[in-house]
Order: structure tokens, then sequence, then C-alpha cells
């Protein structure tokens, strides 16, 4: 039998700030974090889709996740940065105020989602990880984007 490495059992995220808050995706889902570009518009799009990118030759759908997860919705600047992910094959991007942080963390420091908290809350976050005085959402992108398929 193969000797199971402790690192295997480690879950990598990056962490992001929207406004005051804190939430992470899991790393797995990163392509790339690059500084805000603008988007051309996209007609009878969702509100919290920007618009789209050509990101290396392909359009890149970019959503504002602070709208999208019902913080109010950010004016793109200069200082923000998207998050690029796939999701369910989808290249997707976050648009999001700053990145701070990579954490390796171990599966017990993900806190489940308290009894009280809505379905749209649930379907949204995983979990809640606290570190020191922080507190992280753990997002789940696929209750985020649940239309990821249909978006372009």
């Amino acid at each position: 039998m193969a000797a199971v490495s402790l690192d295997e059992d480690l879950r990598e995220v990056v962490a992001f700030r929207i406004g005051s808050q804190e939430f992470c995706i899991d790393i797995r889902a990163v392509r790339e974090i690059r500084s805000w570009t603008p988007t051309t518009i996209l007609p009878h799009a969702p509100s919290y889709i920007i618009g789209v990118i050509n990101l290396r030759g392909s359009v890149v759908p970019i959503i504002n996740l602070a709208e999208r997860l019902g913080l109010g919705s950010l004016e793109p600047e200069a200082r923000h940065v998207i998050i690029i992910t796939v999701v369910e094959g989808q290249v997707v991007g976050l648009l999001v105020d700053a990145v701070s942080d990579i954490l390796t963390l171990p599966p017990s420091s993900v806190q489940p989602m308290p009894k009280i908290a809505s379905e749209t809350t649930l379907s949204f976050v995983r979990g809640v990880i606290t570190l020191d005085q922080r507190m992280l959402r753990l997002l789940d992108l696929i209750g985020v984007l649940p239309n990821v398929r249909r978006m372009m």
C-alpha cells in the first residue's frame, strides 16, 4: 500500500475581496488573475454580466460578482481585477476588488453554513472559513453561475 501524503488532504483557495467582504474559490477553478480590461456590452444580458472581453482569441463573459451576490454593483475601475475561471468547461471572468491571498487549508477549516441561511445563500456558498479574525465564504461557482453553459 502506498503512503498517503498529508498534502493530499489540503485544499488551496484564492481569497479575494468585494468591498469589505472576503470570499474564496477553489484554486483549481482559476485559470489566471488579470487587471481590469474594458468590456464589450451584450444587449439584454442579465444585469450582473458586465460584458465580454477578448482573451487571446476567446470571447469571455465578465460577471460583476458583487451584483451577482447581492452586494450592490462594482463600477469597474483600473484598480479592480478579473479572476478568470473555468466552470464546467466554460471560461468566465469574475470582477472583484482585489485578490488578497492564496491559502492552503485543511478540509476541517471549512465550516458548514448556518441552517438559518436562505436557499440562495446555500446555493452560492459552500461553507465559511475562519482564519484568526477573518471570515471567508467559500463560493460554489456552479451555484453562483447556474446558467454558465447558456451564457455564450
